[in-house]
């Protein structure tokens, strides 16, 4: 079958996980929203941590993904992150435009990440910005990483699958090539929000005190979950690479699971995929 994407994005997307079509990816940009995760004379053994434990990918700003020696993402994909607020502004909820994908092309970026928070008051704004960097990423065939939430005034219940199955849509329809979503309660029903969706679907695993992740990893799966993306309970662990170590032997349960190849996506994605985990 001919595939969906250009020989480059296909290309970049083989980079972001092994062929058995599952993805571990750890998020470390709230530094930008919430402040130092780490200090800095930490952060870049955290990162080398979380790539030694077996992270497909990990998700950055552009300044602090230039700060990097480039050698501690040899086995590790890089997605650079071009939204930002943060926790001062009048409005936490109001993502903008904080880099391009020209920027993380310098970087040699696998792939770019954009935020979208459907019903806040920017939403307009937010669906544009999505929708211009999805036109940029197949010019360039740069893989778009979308993560899209129902938050703001208008939302009251931002678990309700029908609703997530609603922005997971959105994103796809703008141009995402993978989704990332928060949870559905009941976790289960993550697989009527995934069977709603033509491209991969990533949930975010759920409050700081959800519970033990494993445990969690291990029923997203069971519900359809095709992978993680796990950032605060990765990088506020005791031992951050223990803690992606269990959850890689989780999403690639064989040992070839740190292989690189062509991702199993089929020329028109499964909507059974799903990436679960949490920022």
């Amino acid at each position: 079958m001919m595939s969906r994407w250009s020989p480059g994005k296909s290309l970049r997307i083989s980079r972001l996980g092994p062929p058995d079509g599952r993805f571990l990816f750890v998020p470390m940009d709230h530094s930008l929203a919430d402040g130092p995760i780490v200090c800095e004379r930490r952060f870049h053994e955290l990162v080398q941590q979380v790539s030694a434990g077996g992270a497909d990918a990990v998700v950055l700003h552009k300044g602090r993904a230039r700060g990097l020696d480039p050698r501690v993402l040899q086995d590790t994909a890089l997605v650079v992150h071009l939204s930002g607020s943060t926790s001062h502004a009048p409005d936490a909820d109001a993502k903008i435009l904080v880099g391009s994908v020209e920027d993380a092309l310098t970087l040699g970026a696998d792939a770019v990440s954009v935020h979208v928070n459907v019903g806040s008051d920017t939403e307009a704004e937010q669906l544009a910005d999505l929708g211009a960097v999805a036109g940029a990423c197949d010019r360039w065939g740069l893989p778009l990483f979308a993560m899209i939430y129902p938050r703001g005034p208008r939302i009251s219940n931002p678990h309700d699958p029908s609703l997530l199955a609603h922005v997971v849509n959105i994103a796809a329809d703008l141009g995402a090539d993978l989704v990332k979503t928060t949870w559905s309660a009941p976790l289960g029903a993550m697989a009527d929000v995934v069977s709603s969706s033509p491209v991969p679907v990533l949930v975010a695993g759920g409050p700081a005190d959800g519970g033990d992740l494993a445990v969690y990893a291990r029923e997203a799966l069971a519900a359809g979950c095709s992978g993680l993306a796990v950032g605060r309970r990765v990088f506020g662990h005791s031992d951050p690479r223990a803690a992606v170590q269990e959850l890689a032997a989780i999403v690639h349960p064989t040992p070839s699971h740190t292989g690189r190849g062509p991702a199993e996506f089929p020329s028109r994605p499964s909507p059974s995929r799903v990436l679960a985990g949490s920022r």
